[in-house]
């Protein structure tokens, strides 16, 4: 019996003896946080809440304490790029048009991969705090977001995946919100695949599933008589790590020349954060202080 907890986070088990990896989570609150920042229409919080969540279960990969990954989609649809980045448990998400709406699909759902686009392909870059960071990248299939995550991980790291992500909205409210993976590991019998596929219908559409029970219920239940076992539990959050500081040294990269055109023109500059909307004033002498700090590296 898996205990039950509520609020955010990622739930990691294993089935039979280890031969398969599940992770599962919920990320409502932080969807919600996602659409409350971006002012993001339905569709688009639905968008940008399937790829947080799917770079969650990247994110909580991550061994190393400073390591993160940065997912972006370019999808050719209307909300232009999509970019989710995720440090463990910390997650940030930012499109370029989050305020897109389109008429619902004929199957009466939100049109994820319209807004998205499904013309293009996904990256993946693992700042793994060595001197080169890891990039794998594919070809999106649908812009839905689960079936495009499964052909990464396939493609890229050569791991077969299920994955089921999805976003339960009623007008600017996010009911629910969570995913699932499913991998077999190096091994794995033929037979546990063919049980796997044959539930996979029971996970189709996971927010909706998750409306109607607790998430350790739901994998109890997908995943009776293959043993699961909880490893760990990850809280997960929105999280923006900009600051003063980060910005301060953004504007000392330009180098001096951009400094002092920056002094010499522009009377001071203004810098705002795509992930959380937070805006940093300075001053021309803050400029002039920076140029010396520049100067001087």
């Amino acid at each position: 019996m898996i205990e039950r907890r509520s609020g955010d986070e990622m739930l990691r088990l294993t089935l039979m003896d280890g031969q398969v990896r599940v992770m599962m989570c919920d990320t409502t609150q932080m969807c919600q946080r996602a659409a409350d920042i971006h002012h993001a229409t339905p569709v688009c919080t639905a968008a940008m809440g399937r790829l947080m969540t799917a770079t969650a279960f990247l994110g909580v990969m991550m061994k190393g304490e400073n390591e993160s990954v940065t997912v972006t989609v370019k999808g050719g649809g209307p909300m232009g790029t999509l970019v989710a980045v995720a440090n463990h448990g910390d997650l940030k998400v930012c499109a370029d048009d989050p305020q897109v709406e389109l008429p619902l699909r004929e199957d009466g759902k939100l049109d994820v991969g319209g807004a998205i686009g499904r013309d293009g392909r996904m990256s993946v870059v693992k700042d793994l705090g060595l001197r080169e960071p890891y990039i794998g990248q594919s070809e999106l299939v649908s812009g839905e977001m689960g079936i495009d995550f499964a052909q990464y991980f396939t493609v890229s790291e050569q791991q077969p995946s299920l994955v089921s992500v999805g976003v339960l909205t009623n007008g600017d409210v996010v009911l629910k919100a969570g995913g699932l993976l499913i991998q077999p590991l190096p091994g794995c019998s033929d037979d546990i695949i063919d049980q796997l596929e044959l539930r996979s219908p029971m996970f189709a559409n996971i927010s909706r599933e998750m409306t109607f029970a607790p998430k350790e219920e739901l994998l109890e239940d997908w995943f009776r008589g293959m043993d699961p076992v909880l490893l760990e539990r990850t809280p997960l959050r929105y999280h923006c790590g900009c600051s003063r500081m980060r910005m301060e040294k953004a504007l000392i990269s330009l180098g001096r020349k951009e400094l002092q055109q920056l002094i010499d023109e522009d009377q001071g500059a203004e810098l705002g954060c795509h992930f959380c909307h937070g805006q940093y004033a300075f001053t021309t002498q803050d400029l002039k202080d920076l140029f010396e700090r520049a100067s001087r590296a």
